[in-house]
């Protein structure tokens, strides 16, 4: 049962998150589910929007020393979500602070501290493992830091194959056609639109399930012209 004065520390990575209030509340109901009952007080709240991978911290420099300044105990709500945040858990370690995770009430400077290690020691495997992946992309051919990412040599060979079976289809399409056409201008069609009218007439559709329309029809003209 909590008892004391307490300052909540809230975190989101973006400010859209922020704006919104996605993930604040999942927080702010895990601090206060965790504070139900007891004696106990909330000096104030503290939302801080950063990312993890920033050092500076204003808002939880600044609900630390408003910790100390209430002697107040800071409240988080899941320490599990910040486990890999190591300038989080440094700070909290060497604050002189005491502090409570509502997920892990039982943790303390020990766990803190462990955790910090593991935690960095993780960001810098995961730089290396970027590094090398991006390594690898770029050997494949891979264009990286431009706005959109280049298809390697076979990602264009399979575009390629698709689109050809792709106007393969459509030119079968066509020739299939071509023989109602024949029969619709014999019978006096003259214009596209006589002819669409004419296929839908026949209880033809296009490719897609669609009635025809005179765009459609010109494009199976060109393909059978062409052919």
């Amino acid at each position: 049962m909590a008892e004391g004065r307490f300052v909540s520390y809230l975190r989101v990575s973006t400010k859209r998150q922020g704006d919104s209030g996605l993930g604040l509340e999942g927080q702010r109901k895990a601090v206060t589910d965790f504070l139900n009952g007891g004696a106990w007080s909330l000096v104030t709240e503290v939302v801080e929007v950063e990312s993890g991978k920033r050092n500076d911290r204003p808002k939880l420099t600044e609900a630390l020393r408003l910790c100390r300044l209430h002697n107040a105990t800071l409240v988080i709500a899941k320490l599990d979500r910040l486990s890999r945040d190591a300038h989080f858990l440094l700070g909290l370690q060497r604050a002189g602070v005491c502090f409570v995770a509502a997920d892990m009430p039982e943790a303390n400077e020990m766990v803190v501290g462990i955790m910090a290690v593991v935690a960095q020691a993780e960001r810098k495997m995961i730089s290396s493992r970027t590094k090398v992946a991006l390594a690898a992309a770029k050997e494949r051919g891979v264009k990286l830091g431009g706005p959109t990412h280049h298809l390697p040599a076979q990602a264009g060979k399979a575009a390629a194959a698709s689109a050809s079976i792709r106007s393969g289809r459509a030119q079968s399409r066509a020739d299939d056609l071509a023989r109602d056409i024949a029969e619709l201008r014999t019978e006096g069609a003259v214009s596209l639109r006589d002819l669409a009218a004419g296929l839908g007439q026949r209880g033809l559709t296009t490719p897609r399930g669609t009635a025809w329309t005179a765009t459609a029809v010109r494009r199976v003209l060109t393909r059978i012209e062409a052919a």
